[in-house]
């Protein structure tokens, strides 16, 4: 399913949010547009402002939310509003960045957050889950001007270094006449497989000097450059002896990576599979990809994985690796498959190829490369065989868990907590999950139809899911999101129930409340010699929030869940309602999440 689907049309009518205008900054025209005649002569002389001509190439692109802390752009920001572009103030970077993040998921186009100089080593670090998750993204920050720097300035330290690990490129942007060119090839950056975020540093404090200049250009419109914008199709020769080899192998096993995620290439993945009779395996990211319940799904792979999947490709006799980078996460520490098995592989990113010792290695987007490899395989027999031993463990697997899934205890368990949200979630709802015990949970029991629903997870970084969530409904229209995030991701943003409030984002937040974080909680207790009370002191919160209370105090509502057949009702609830809710589900600390297998030795 990858990013595709989401739209930033059906954008809802937020109340808008006071800005000031620093002295001596040019303040937009009334409307924020020109009359015709203004209009006329600014584009024959070509002299949009710095900030005339960033608000208005931001909404010819299809923007329909920018996220930002103050103070910084400020003029642009009022241009941009008046446009029908929404500024979204958070109450941190990360949380603005995040939230241009999920925005981008869903969208395909680049999140644009923005922050003033001050906050750029702040907005750096919160831009690791976009690189890792392979996520377009624009950074924009301001700069103190050159005579400043090299000279103690007031809480600014170097930029370039700060950003460097976690962007695609980085664009020092000294004057307006820079900005057009510059903007325009940070966009083209950021959607170009794989897709990453890119940052532009503008010079001056609040960005000022790069906004008050005269940038020499029309507006650009680049609304056309969505992720991934390219879908180059592998050499011909290479996807033909890659048929070859797959009709050479009767167990096949399929892992389908985050990149075949943005490729949205699920039909044409389940199509090969069925030709080759071949199970499919996907990465957390991926999740979604195909239809869960589909008979030659066999789940997620890897470390937040359950049993089966890990399983499947561990036994098979070659694994084809689509779109599917070969890090820990996704091999179980390197485990899976099974050291020695014939690896084949296709992907758009070259760096992606060979990590792994790789028998053939075909470049290309996964879509257009498996469109191609269609044609070229043809219609073989196929032995099942493979196939019917893995669809018998996901059958064993899944009646092994259906007590869970429809347990009455309290607290309750999540097994239960993510059936109802199966149930619950709209043939064309968002999930987005925060990483850890969140992302096992939901990577493993919560189910996909494989079109019209998505699923997005962290790619690493606590607290991501909530201001992701926002973002993503930003970019959503009207299709329902739902958060699932615990207690202990929760309370690194839970100012932005704020942000919600006062921009009008509807998402339904669910708060796994098990007092604690729940994924480390059984080996710390060993560790401590079996003593619950010793280590309580150093992963579990205290007993007394009420995040329900919590929520009303931002004036949004909250619904209290502690008995199993309140989720349901709960859920719909929440989903119904025009503004953001808080469904607290009181779970249990000792619940443990599927384990994924791992071979002995």
């Amino acid at each position: 399913m990858g990013w595709r689907g989401g739209s930033g049309g059906g954008r809802q009518r937020q109340a808008r949010a006071s800005h000031g205008r620093p002295e001596g900054l040019p303040a937009p025209p009334p409307g924020g547009r020109l009359t015709a005649h203004e209009e006329t002569g600014r584009n024959d002389a070509m002299s949009l402002k710095g900030w005339e001509w960033l608000a208005r190439s931001i909404a010819r692109s299809g923007q329909s939310h920018v996220f930002f802390i103050d103070a910084v752009l400020r003029p642009t920001l009022m241009a941009l509003e008046e446009q029908g572009v929404q500024p979204v103030l958070a109450h941190s970077e990360k949380g603005a960045a995040y939230m241009a993040d999920g925005y981008a998921r869903v969208s395909g186009r680049p999140g644009i957050v923005a922050a003033q100089s001050v906050g750029a080593a702040n907005l750096a670090a919160a831009l690791q889950d976009a690189w890792l998750g392979r996520v377009p993204m624009l950074a924009l920050t301001g700069r103190k001007p050159p005579h400043a720097q090299h000279r103690n300035a007031y809480q600014e330290v170097a930029h370039a270094p700060l950003f460097a690990p976690v962007t695609k490129a980085g664009m020092a942007v000294e004057a307006a006449s820079d900005l057009p060119r510059l903007f325009r090839q940070g966009w083209a950056a950021a959607t170009a497989a794989p897709p990453r975020p890119v940052h532009l540093d503008l010079n001056g404090l609040m960005a000022e000097i790069v906004e008050q200049g005269d940038t020499g250009a029309e507006a650009a419109d680049l609304s056309a450059w969505t992720a991934p914008r390219h879908r180059p199709v592998a050499d011909a020769g290479d996807v033909a002896r890659l048929a070859r080899r797959l009709l050479e192998e009767p167990r096949i096993a399929i892992v389908a990576g985050d990149g075949a995620a943005l490729s949205g290439c699920g039909a044409e993945l389940l199509e090969l599979a069925t030709r080759l009779q071949a199970p499919v395996a996907t990465s957390l990211g991926a999740r979604g990809l195909v239809p869960t319940r589909h008979r030659l799904h066999v789940g997620v792979v890897g470390s937040y994985s359950a049993p089966p999947a890990n399983k499947v490709v561990h036994g098979a006799g070659l694994v084809l690796m689509v779109g599917s980078d070969g890090g820990d996460q996704v091999t179980h520490a390197w485990r899976v498959p099974a050291p020695g098995t014939p690896i084949v592989q296709i992907d758009a990113d070259p760096l992606e190829l060979d990590r792994c010792p790789a028998e053939i290695s075909v470049c290309g987007d996964p879509r257009a490369t498996l469109e191609a490899l269609l044609e070229v395989l043809g219609t073989p027999e196929r032995n099942s065989a493979f196939l019917d031993e893995a669809a018998a463990l996901v059958a064993a697997w899944r009646q092994e868990m259906a007590p869970r899934l429809a347990s009455d205890e309290t607290p309750i368990d999540p097994a239960r907590l993510c059936a109802e949200i199966s149930a619950a979630l709209p043939e064309d709802g968002i999930l987005v999950a925060d990483t850890g015990y969140s992302g096992i949970w939901t990577g493993t029991l919560i189910e996909f139809n494989g079109t019209g629903q998505q699923y997005l997870r962290a790619a690493g970084s606590l607290g991501w899911a909530f201001p992701a969530a926002l973002g993503a409904k930003c970019a959503a229209g009207a299709r329902k999101v739902v958060c699932y995030s615990g207690d202990g991701a929760l309370y690194y943003h839970l100012t932005e129930l704020e942000t919600a409030k006062r921009r009008g984002i509807a998402v339904t937040l669910v708060v796994n409340n098990n007092q604690g974080f729940g994924q480390g909680w059984p080996n710390l207790v060993r560790a401590a010699g079996n003593r619950p009370e010793v280590a309580g002191t150093l992963l579990r919160f205290g007993a007394h929030t009420d995040f329900c209370a919590l929520a009303a105090g931002f004036g949004l509502r909250g619904i209290r869940v502690e008995r199993p057949e309140q989720i349901g009702p709960a859920l719909r609830e929440a989903m119904a309602s025009d503004e953001t809710v808080v469904v607290e589900v009181m779970t249990g600390i000792d619940h443990r999440a599927p384990e994924p297998w791992t071979p002995e030795g």
